[in-house]
């Protein structure tokens, strides 16, 4: 009998298993539920900034939903608040969120010293609590998210100052990525080295329908790839997710060094594995459905998904905190019990 950690890194190795591992890999696919929370008494926003408290409300998803794998932290805004951009901590139904960038343009940007970043914020408290789970938990893999280098980019720059400027400003916009990947690639091995067995990263902003071809091309391939290579060279596997419909960058999915690909529920899998066979697949369950949906509709998907040869069984985005414990349970046993 395999235990979660051995069947989820046999999957990524692109080996054969008994059946997919189901997961929730945390950062902004988290499961952090106002229904756990109110259970456990561990919550939200005080464990964004408690390791303890963070661990135990990891445990307690782990414990509570089914899922295979225990993922921290529960938002896309660390990185952003150590690069000095204004975070607000949201409330226990309500996500953090930036509120303000701290530079206007990409040409504006200031590089501030990596490591001094990394001592400061909510770094430690993430990488403390990867130990501490790592610890309880030596059979489940733990994994540590980051917010794709796109995504972190436009936390640090006003969004739609970036998006125009990777047109009329590209060296400057390299240079900005430059900068958020080497903080993203620090801040990995910190999380490896305290015990994460997976690093996933979401990069919201990096979609076709945002960036079309050419620039997810130029601007978000090469640093994902920097960042997969980084995590490689620490014998750790990388998990990419990317939002939305992924018609138009389809032809540059199988040049992602990740070793699987979570996608959005608008994506056919099915298709997509037929497209590129050596591809990893991850997803792609409605989150609509997890929060709307009844138990049939759910599993039926979930059994769908299963049938169609999708690697690994997780959310297709991040789940809203009023959804029920009652359905996201339905998705994982629908898995297990095949």
């Amino acid at each position: 009998m395999l235990s979660s950690k051995e069947r989820l890194l046999t999957v990524l190795k692109g080996e054969k298993v008994d059946r997919p591992p189901v997961i929730c890999t945390g950062g902004m696919m988290n499961a952090a539920t106002v229904e756990i929370m109110d259970k456990t008494g561990h919550t939200l926003p005080e464990a964004h900034s408690d390791s303890q408290l963070m661990a135990d409300l990891a445990a307690d998803i782990y414990e509570q939903t089914g899922f295979e794998n225990i993922g921290i932290p529960f938002c896309m805004t660390v990185e952003a608040e150590i690069l000095g951009s204004e975070v607000t901590y949201g409330t226990l139904a309500c996500e953090p969120k930036i509120t303000k960038e701290v530079f206007a343009t990409a040409s504006d940007v200031t590089i501030r010293d990596i490591d001094d970043m990394l001592g400061s914020g909510r770094v430690g408290t993430v990488v403390e609590a990867v130990g501490i789970l790592a610890k309880r938990y030596p059979n489940v893999p733990i994994i540590g998210n980051l917010t794709g280098p796109i995504s972190t980019a436009a936390s640090l720059v006003d969004p739609v100052s970036l998006l125009k400027e990777l047109r009329r400003k590209p060296e400057d916009c390299h240079k900005v990525l430059e900068y958020v990947t080497q903080l993203l690639i620090a801040f990995a091995k910190k999380m490896i080295a305290n015990g994460a067995t997976v690093i996933a990263i979401s990069d919201p902003t990096a979609t076709g329908e945002i960036l079309g071809p050419k620039n997810f091309r130029d601007f978000a391939l090469p640093y994902i790839n920097r960042i997969a290579d980084a995590v490689h060279e620490e014998n750790v596997p990388i998990l990419l997710h990317i939002c939305g419909n992924m018609n138009a960058v389809r032809s540059l999915i199988a040049e992602i060094r990740s070793d699987a690909i979570s996608t959005d529920a608008i994506v056919n899998l099915r298709e997509l594995k037929n497209h590129i066979p050596k591809l990893t697949t991850m997803g792609n369950v409605s989150t609509y459905l997890l929060e709307f949906g009844t138990s049939a509709n759910v599993g039926n998907q979930v059994r769908r998904l299963v049938k169609d040869g999708v690697n690994i069984i997780s959310p297709a985005c991040g789940l809203s905190t009023s959804t029920s414990l009652k359905l996201i349970r339905t998705m994982t046993d629908a898995v297990k019990e095949g």
